[in-house]
Formats: structure tokens, C-alpha cells, sequence
């Protein structure tokens, strides 16, 4: 289950290079064949109908209006269909390019024959894994161990048990091209970590930054200032002759971190809203209780804990998140790289071709019951 999860995260990236987002203007443009039995794409020596993915639409379309109650013109029904269908479009080419260039790699030069040899082989395999994996996990899914019954549920949501074996296939067959092609854990040197490190040194400066003990009372608690002067006088008192700012500030301060005994942990110098709190945490002796702090929302004693000048986090402390990083990178590329060859290796032809880099429209003899909107 895993390998398919990475696998079909990979398929949406690839949709993501290759399927451009297109206007409302754009979708006008077009219609979708009235015929399910359409030829809408050939890839390599496979083909998808409309039919194939028309149903999903449909059942998709269907869900939102029941969840959201509302009454959709035909014209936006259309439009809609025609988006959800292409889209589904991009990502099945995607799937069947992928299957039919681990085939490619299987047979190389080999004729026609060995081809659909390898083709029935491993498509059956894929099938034997599809009933020991997948058909008992819809079972369980939908409450049923009865296949008829099990294929009318699918049905009644735009698939089928067929297609789902159909498209389990094409994901299996094209995970085997991806493990092949995408190297998912490649080895990232020390040197490229420094390299990165270097190149990206100024993401990991620190300002100076401080982490200290608060006592706070805000003015509009108090009858007037004198009073609230008065409570955060008290306070210091306590905590200066008691000798735990934290206790106090847990019982009687009224600032946000008062529950954490008004510890604030490391803050950059100039990131506080209150101008004369940013000036004396960064220039008071360390350990020693302020005086009473003024600002606009009351009166404040502080007593700072630590204080550290701006510097560069060491690349010790941010090595594996640099590793991550680059090993991400390197991910990418090879996502890339594997797209690319594909499109080189694997011809496409579709109603659609803008949405697909590389691919060619039908040819009429094929999309002869595909007509553009008047």
C-alpha cells in the first residue's frame, strides 16, 4: 500500500508539470463527444474512451449537488464535465505512459508480439495482485463479499470492478517504471550539505535574541494608572523578597505567558509589539529585576534569563534539514528526468493535446465523432 501511495503521488506531480490550468474561456472553447465509445486518447498502443472516465465525472458531479442542495444550469453541467473529464484525462495518460514505457523497457526492440507477450504477463500478475489485495479491501469497504453486488455499489459511483482492475493495473505496471527510473532515497555527501549551506548561508542567520521573565498588569484592569502602578510595584516586591518571579507571575500576572510562569522563550530583537519591553530585554543586565517597565497596554518587571548576540546557526544544528533538503532536490530531478524520457519514448495522441507537453491532436479517422462547439 505503500509503494501505491507513493506511486500515485508521483502521478499527480507529473499532472502537476504537465497539465496546465486552463481559463473558463478556454473550457468554452470545447466539447465533450456524445459517443462513451469515443476514442479521446491513444497512448503508445493503449487507448482511452470516454466512456472510461465519463461515469466518474458524472458520479462526482452528482455528489456535490446532493451534498450542497443546489440547482446548476445544463451550460455550467457542462463545464464542469468537460473540467472534471479532462483533467481525469491528463492524469490517465500520465498512468498509461508510465505502463507502456516499463514495457518498453521490458521488450526494448523486441516486435509486436513479444510486446503484447510481456504486456499479458505482468498484466496478469498485476490482476492476481489486484484479487488478493484490492477486492477484499472494497469488500470490507462496502459491506458485501458478494462481486455482483460489490460491482452494482461501484457502479453507482461511476466505477466498476473491471475498471478498477483496469486502473489498478496501470498504477502497478507504472509504479514498476517509476521504482526503476526515480531513485527515492539517493545519497547526499557531506560536501553537498556544506555546499548548500554555504550557497544558502544568509536563511540561517539569528538576530540577537533573548528569552527572559515577565511580570505584567494591564491598565484597563485598574480604576485608573496609579492603581495598576501600584499592583506591578507589589508584585516586584514579592518576587524580589520571595525570590520566584515565575511563582508570581503564575498567580498574579496578567500577560499571555503568566501560566508559564512568564518565561518567554528565545525572541529576535525588534519582533515585540511593546517598543520600551523590546529595549530594556535587550539591554539590561542579565539576572537582575528591572524596574517598572510603561508601555500602552500597562506596566511591566522583567528579569532577563539569557541573551545571545546575532550569529549563524551552525551547521551542525541544521545538517539534517539540510540533507532533507537536497535529498528532496535530488527527488525532483529524477521526477523530471523520468518524465521527460517518457515523453520522449511514448507517443500521444489526444482530443486535448495543450494539456498534455509533447502530444500530437487525433487524427480524424480516430475523433471522427468529436465535434468543437458551435
Amino acid at each position: 500500500m505503500r509503494s501505491r501511495k507513493i506511486y500515485q503521488a508521483l502521478v499527480l506531480l507529473f499532472v502537476c508539470f504537465a497539465f496546465p490550468s486552463l481559463s473558463r474561456a478556454q473550457r468554452l472553447e470545447v466539447v465533450l463527444p456524445d459517443d462513451p465509445a469515443t476514442v479521446i486518447a491513444v497512448v503508445g498502443r493503449s487507448h482511452v474512451v470516454l466512456g472510461d472516465l465519463l461515469p466518474k465525472a458524472d458520479a462526482r458531479i452528482a455528489q456535490v449537488l446532493a451534498e450542497t442542495g443546489k440547482v446548476i444550469p445544463e451550460k455550467e453541467l457542462k463545464i464542469a464535465r468537460l473540467g472534471l473529464v479532462r483533467g481525469m484525462l491528463g492524469q490517465t495518460i500520465q498512468t498509461k505512459m508510465m505502463r507502456e514505457s516499463f514495457l518498453l523497457e521490458q521488450v526494448g526492440t523486441e516486435n509486436a508480439d513479444k510486446h503484447q507477450e510481456a504486456d499479458a504477463k505482468l498484466t496478469s500478475k498485476a490482476r492476481q495482485m489486484f484479487h488478493e489485495s484490492e477486492v477484499p479491501e472494497l469488500k470490507k469497504q462496502y459491506g458485501s463479499n458478494n462481486l455482483g453486488k460489490l460491482d452494482k455499489i461501484l457502479r453507482e459511483k461511476g466505477s466498476s470492478l473491471a475498471a478498477r482492475q483496469r486502473d489498478f493495473v496501470d498504477q502497478m505496471l507504472g509504479h514498476l517504471y517509476i521504482r526503476g527510473n526515480v531513485d527515492r532515497e539517493p545519497r547526499v555527501s557531506l560536501s553537498e550539505i556544506i555546499d548548500e549551506y554555504m550557497t544558502n548561508k544568509d536563511d540561517y542567520y539569528r538576530p540577537t535574541r533573548a528569552r527572559w521573565e515577565q511580570l505584567s498588569v494591564v491598565t484597563r484592569n485598574f480604576p485608573d494608572q496609579s492603581s495598576a502602578r501600584k499592583a506591578i510595584e507589589e508584585m516586584g516586591r514579592e518576587a524580589l523578597f520571595g525570590g520566584s518571579m515565575q511563582s508570581v507571575a503564575r498567580e498574579k500576572s496578567q500577560e499571555p505567558f503568566a501560566s508559564k510562569g512568564g518565561v518567554h522563550e528565545w525572541t529576535s530583537q525588534g519582533s515585540l509589539a511593546s517598543a520600551p519591553l523590546d529595549a530594556e530585554v535587550f539591554t539590561i543586565p542579565l539576572n537582575k529585576i528591572s524596574g517598572v517597565i510603561k508601555d500602552q497596554q500597562g506596566f511591566h518587571i522583567i528579569r532577563v534569563l539569557e541573551r545571545r548576540d546575532a550569529d549563524y546557526t551552525p551547521l551542525s544544528e541544521v545538517q539534517d534539514e539540510i540533507r532533507s533538503a537536497v535529498r528532496k532536490t535530488k527527488i525532483e530531478k529524477s521526477q523530471r528526468t523520468a518524465l521527460d524520457n517518457m515523453r520522449k519514448k511514448i507517443p500521444v495522441w489526444t482530443l486535448f493535446p495543450e494539456d498534455i507537453p509533447g502530444s500530437k491532436p487525433l487524427p480524424i479517422s480516430i475523433a471522427q465523432r468529436y465535434s468543437p462547439a458551435n
